[in-house]
């Protein structure tokens, strides 16, 4: 099925028009044949013989700009100037850039900011190494490291590759959060290389957001990070797709009614984002989870099993059941995909239970699509921002960051992800709670501070914040 037309490929077009009858007309006919969707048009007024416009159309693909391309240059009246494709123009040097705090207008100023005065608050840091959260960007700034080996669905496109998604990242965080973020793309080979490193940086930041390190060593980094560093460690490829996870699941059931506790889940692909799914899901009650990865279901005994695909395995499947995904799939309640696209098919759905919960989260194609699922489902989610029910981790990352930052947590802990989730969710009213609207807007800036204040609170509960 082929994608609509949409902004992430999006080209804006500097034209002429001829100011006469039709020509318009004609544009908007050519790009419309071409399978283009005019997205927007600088305010257009005539005068004189000729009207110099600009034109966002967005397309399907790459190709299917140089399409649209085509079928304006050969619209008779228009003459094209120029154009450019708008996603890689945001990207032009970069998405985040470093500013001062303070003025530097005088030598009194310099004085302060710099030498001779800063020596003061050196050795003040150096006789008591916790005024450096106080006093240096520590306070407020997170590494977000990469070694490029798991990026979206693109796979291993190295550290470079990564900047962007990194620099994204670091501009959610701020955006958001008001956390100031910065991506550190490392070139290693094995997770060991990225752990050292990461110990040796840890001096210059608050805390520390893994991203896109490809399962088992993802696993690997985080927990010996955990073990060598007394600041938060959060891998948002697990943690924080669990949290919106079960910030979904918590508002799906309360419009389905079913309970936390009686159901039958089925996670399908058991990476990093599927165990820790399994984990909080389990920290916050779940009945029976089924986890299945490419060989089929994971079960105790299974051979192959990695460290972290046995912990899920003795955790889970208590039947231990064994098959493909379509044979684990009867009577089930929720379908939760981490995985791959189109493998969830609709008997899979028509042989779950009763008001059936799917959350399809494989971006940027999920296991199934809305439109073919239809109205089988009591409620469905996905991981696109262009269906109902966005299951996106920007609701969770900021503010469970901001949350640890404020209460100089040196931890992220399971009672943190859960407050997390649990503010997440609340934040849907039950006014506004229905089938298709389970999750807040991202652009909903009091969804991270509700995150905040609840992540911060738990930190102090569980013995991690470091205020008196």
């Amino acid at each position: 099925m082929s994608n609509p037309p949409a902004t992430q490929y999006s080209i804006s077009l500097k034209v002429t028009l001829e100011n006469v009858p039709g020509v318009l007309g004609r544009l908007a006919a050519s790009i419309g044949e071409a399978g283009g969707n005019i997205y927007a048009v600088d305010s257009f007024v005539a005068k004189g013989s000729v009207v110099d416009r600009e034109i966002v159309v967005n397309c399907i693909s790459v190709a299917h700009q140089k399409d649209i391309v085509a079928a304006v240059e050969g619209t008779e009246g228009i003459t094209l100037h120029d154009w450019h494709d708008r996603t890689f123009r945001m990207h032009e040097g970069g998405k985040v850039e470093v500013l001062s705090l303070c003025p530097v207008g005088d030598m009194d100023d310099l004085s302060m900011a710099y030498t001779p005065g800063v020596a003061r608050v050196c050795n003040a840091i150096a006789a008591d190494e916790q005024l450096a959260d106080e006093y240096t960007i520590r306070k407020n700034t997170v590494a977000i490291v990469s070694d490029g080996t798991a990026v979206l669905g693109l796979g291993d496109i190295g550290p470079k590759g990564a900047m962007p998604v990194m620099e994204g990242k670091a501009l959610l965080f701020k955006e958001f959060a008001g956390v100031d973020a910065f991506p550190i793309c490392l070139d290693v080979e094995t997770p060991e290389e990225i752990i050292e490193t990461v110990i040796r940086l840890a001096p210059t930041f608050g805390g520390i957001n893994l991203e896109d390190i490809a399962a088992p060593g993802a696993f690997q980094v985080e927990e010996a990070l955990k073990e060598a560093l007394d600041i938060p460690i959060f891998h948002d490829d697990q943690h924080g797709t669990a949290v919106v996870t079960l910030a979904a699941l918590e508002n799906a059931l309360r419009v389905t009614g079913k309970k936390m506790e009686d159901l039958s889940i089925v996670i399908s692909g058991v990476g990093a984002a599927g165990v820790a799914i399994g984990k909080i899901l389990l920290g916050a009650g779940a009945g029976k989870i089924v986890g299945v990865d490419s060989k089929g279901a994971v079960y105790d005994g299974r051979d192959g099993l990695n460290t972290w695909k046995q912990w899920f395995a003795e955790n889970t499947n208590p039947d231990a059941l064994q098959g493909t995904l379509s044979d684990v799939m009867h009577d089930v309640d929720v379908f939760i995909g981490v995985s791959a696209p189109d493998i969830l098919t609709v008997d899979d759905i028509d042989n779950m239970a009763d008001a059936p919960i799917v959350f399809a989260m494989a971006n940027p194609d999920p296991e199934i699509r809305p439109e073919v699922v239809g109205d089988r489902v009591a409620v469905m989610g996905t991981g696109r921002s262009d269906y109902p029910n966005q299951i996106n981790n920007v609701l969770a990352f900021p503010g469970i960051f901001r949350g640890a930052l404020d209460a100089r947590a040196s931890d992220i802990t399971e009672g943190m992800k859960l407050a997390a989730a649990t503010a997440i969710a609340e934040s849907v009213t039950d006014d506004v709670l229905s089938a298709t609207n389970i999750m807040p807007s991202v652009f909903d800036r009091s969804v991270s501070m509700a995150v905040a204040a609840a992540v911060a609170e738990a930190a102090i509960a569980d013995g991690v914040s470091r205020l008196s």
